[in-house]
């Protein structure tokens, strides 16, 4: 895999991870298994047998939680440092071609940064939905979440300059509507 696409792969699954943390992973792991993805060296155990059953448990245990009201939000405090360093180690599983130094700079701030921002809206949106809803329109979220982190994913491994492409006209579209969002709150002088 050349160096430009592998760094796309890993934003793509630094992006997902900010939408659930095991199933970038979980998926990466499936596709190094089944041969069709390379990992970086260090990282051939994330393919292993026992490392995808704990990947595997893990992302059930993750989506299962989303759907229990006062633990989704509960699960967020936790999911965030989590989902950051899940984007960082995805990414750095991934890329393939570059100096460690290089490597890890690139999965820290592109991977760990991808993740981040994309879990922060995550959790944005769900409090909106709480604030909104009481609570009942979350399982919604959730769902919507779980299917953006699973077709992030499988693009990311598929075709990641889709992906990224995708990921970043989605970045611009939420920061263009943040922006508008600001401009009308703030009052003109």
């Amino acid at each position: 895999m050349d160096t430009a696409l592998s760094i796309a792969l890993g934003l793509g699954l630094a992006t997902a991870a900010g939408l659930r943390v095991f199933v970038p992973v979980f998926g990466a792991g499936l596709a190094a298994h089944f041969g069709a993805l390379p990992l970086s060296s260090g990282f051939s155990w994330v393919g292993s047998t026992p490392a995808l059953i704990a990947f595997g448990t893990a992302t059930a245990l993750e989506i299962g939680a989303y759907y229990i009201p006062w633990l989704d939000h509960l699960l967020d405090v936790v999911a965030t440092p989590a989902a950051v360093a899940a984007g960082v180690v995805a990414s750095a599983a991934v890329i393939t071609d570059l100096p460690p130094m290089v490597r890890w700079i690139v999965a820290l701030i592109g991977g760990g940064g991808a993740a981040g921002v994309m879990q922060m809206l995550s959790v944005g949106t769900r409090v909106k939905s709480t604030l909104a809803t009481g609570g009942v329109g979350n399982p919604v979220v959730a769902t919507g979440e779980t299917a953006g982190a699973v077709v992030i994913t499988t693009l990311a491994i598929l075709v990641p300059a889709i992906a990224l492409l995708l990921c970043v006209a989605a970045g611009v579209l939420i920061f263009r509507a943040m922006r508008r969002r600001i401009a009308r709150r703030t009052p003109s002088p």
